[in-house]
């Protein structure tokens, strides 16, 4: 299944599915489709539906309903705003686990991966409240003059749980999605000379989307092929295959002393080569960004 929050003209955010038809899109409201077909309330909210038991097994049985050939009305994706597909999550967690992008950007502040990095699969506390979604504009803090994004793979947490044995983890994936982690990057190398993290270097957006698509349709989660754009050249290409660590050790660090709730999102860090940083180029005003991932689709931003 394809999950997205979107928002018609007029109205608030609302869970949905994605169904694609012999070439053709269209984005049907889960609640009311479940009312409709399986007489079930489900919440109005892809965040209440994962934090609702039994939420996801719910909307496969709409799913399947929809799939037997059930008539239901639907938007096309040009009459809707896509959003983040979980908004406001209660956790923002973003890793550090791609070798090649941690040792480029280390060197490039005369710096060698430390031993500790290979030890522990480490992350910071994103802020998200600043999510926004596929086709959203982008503006960075005022005067800066690195302007990049980051290209990563990012799970959705789909049920509560402390101290997740790594053997259990990938039980806790509720979908998979497109994180764009836009870095302010001269701003970031002046308050991380502090030793606290990238604060005001990262906390302005993150995008999140199109989709989160449930592990089933997502097969080998180390094996997808990952590819930015900007105005249609190709800066990046990678594959999520190439990380250091898995997400069932992310999970599993992360939730060590700490409970990990339905909806928390955690990204995989920026693959390698995909950042500006790592290359020596950088956005400026009106570039269009794409982050690609095979089997997710394409998440859009326009920097301004």
């Amino acid at each position: 299944m394809k999950l997205l929050t979107f928002r018609a003209v007029g109205a608030a955010p609302r869970a949905g599915l994605l169904l694609e038809r012999q070439g053709q899109a269209k984005v049907v409201d889960l609640a009311r489709a479940a009312t409709k077909l399986c007489q079930l309330n489900l919440p109005d909210t892809t965040l209440a539906l994962l934090q609702a038991d039994p939420g996801l097994k719910l909307t496969r049985r709409v799913f399947e309903a929809i799939n037997t050939g059930a008539d239901i009305p639907g938007f096309d994706l040009a009459e809707i705003q896509l959003c983040p597909p979980v908004m406001f999550p209660g956790a923002m967690l973003d890793f550090y686990t791609f070798e090649q992008h941690v040792a480029t950007c280390r060197a490039k502040r005369g710096l060698e991966v430390v031993p500790e990095w290979y030890q522990y699969p480490v992350y910071y506390n994103g802020n998200p409240r600043a999510l926004i979604g596929h086709g959203a504009d982008v503006a960075f803090p005022k005067g800066e003059s690195k302007r990049d994004y980051e290209l990563e793979l990012a799970i959705v947490i789909g049920k509560e749980g402390r101290d997740i044995p790594v053997e259990n983890a990938e039980e806790y994936i509720a979908g998979y999605t497109i994180l764009n982690d836009w870095s302010a990057r001269a701003i970031q190398a002046e308050v991380m000379k502090i030793g606290l993290g990238p604060a005001k270097g990262k906390d302005f957006a993150s995008s999140l989307g199109p989709v989160l698509v449930t592990p089933d349709e997502i097969g080998d989660p180390r094996n997808l092929n990952m590819t930015a754009r900007v105005n249609g050249e190709t800066w990046s290409q990678g594959n999520s295959g190439s990380s250091f660590y898995t997400f069932a050790q992310m999970i599993a660090f992360a939730s060590e002393g700490v409970t990990l709730y339905p909806g928390d999102l955690l990204g995989s860090g920026t693959v390698g080569t995909g950042c500006g940083l790592e290359l020596d180029r950088f956005l400026q005003p009106g570039d269009s960004v794409e982050l690609e991932i095979e089997k997710i689709g394409i998440l859009a931003n326009r920097v301004v």
